[in-house]
């Protein structure tokens, strides 16, 4: 039997206790491997009326000595831009404190990160505002300096896209049928290549109007106007 590294704490919410807990198992074992964390939350927290009686969020985290991993282990015959996405996710995920599988797909246009498991709204974030950074800081890191020979990297989780798309391809429709009955272009919120993407290519053929992008990164934003 391995034996086990473990460590209570304590944070005003679960994130900054799993945050207290990481950084303690840092102090006891330098060069710790943040992916074979596993996490148990004790108690979620809560803070009582006008801030009385407040009582703290509690975890339980534990690593093994051989390094149980994060489930991100190199695929036979993927390709270097592949790996490089995977080891990259590997250590962002790890240091959030999140525990899931990896799987990469990749085709001539995108290389698409997929992560399944428990309890991933830590990895999503509020309307999917940290699964949103964790994509654009993997292109740029991956990407930098370079403007050539681009694939699209897209971070999933839990269908999270799929859903955001079938948001996406609602927003759109009732945009364009708003610009075909007012007469009047329509300016959406900014929003990601891919998620631009998206709109365009669900418009391509709606009869009255036409799209396109304006603005600059990050702001860019899709513009629905009449034909």
């Amino acid at each position: 039997m391995s034996e086990q590294l473990q460590i209570e704490a304590t944070g005003e919410t679960v994130g900054e206790a799993k945050w207290s807990a990481l950084r303690e198992l840092e102090r006891l074992r330098p060069g710790l491997d943040k992916t074979a964390v596993k996490f148990q939350v004790v108690s979620e927290g809560e803070r009582g009326l006008l801030g009385v009686g407040f009582a703290p969020a509690r975890v339980i985290a534990s690593v093994d000595a051989d390094g149980d991993s994060n489930g991100t282990e190199p695929v036979a015959g993927e390709s270097e831009l592949a790996t490089t996405v995977r080891e990259l996710l590997d250590r962002i995920v790890g240091t959030i404190g999140v525990h899931a599988r990896l799987a990469i797909e990749e085709d001539d246009e995108t290389v698409t990160a997929s992560f399944s498991g428990r309890d991933l709204g830590l990895l999503i974030g509020k309307h999917g505002q940290t699964i949103d950074a964790i994509q654009y800081l993997v292109n740029a890191i991956v990407y930098r300096g370079s403007t050539e020979d681009r694939k699209a990297i897209v971070v999933d989780a839990a269908g999270y896209r799929e859903r955001r798309k079938a948001t996406l391809d609602a927003l759109a429709v009732r945009s364009a049928e708003r610009v075909a009955s007012s007469g009047q272009r329509v300016e959406l919120e900014p929003m990601t290549a891919v998620e631009r993407k998206v709109i365009h290519v669900r418009l391509k053929d709606f009869p009255g109007v036409t799209t396109s992008s304006e603005g600059t990164e990050p702001n860019r934003y899709v513009v629905i106007a009449p034909e």
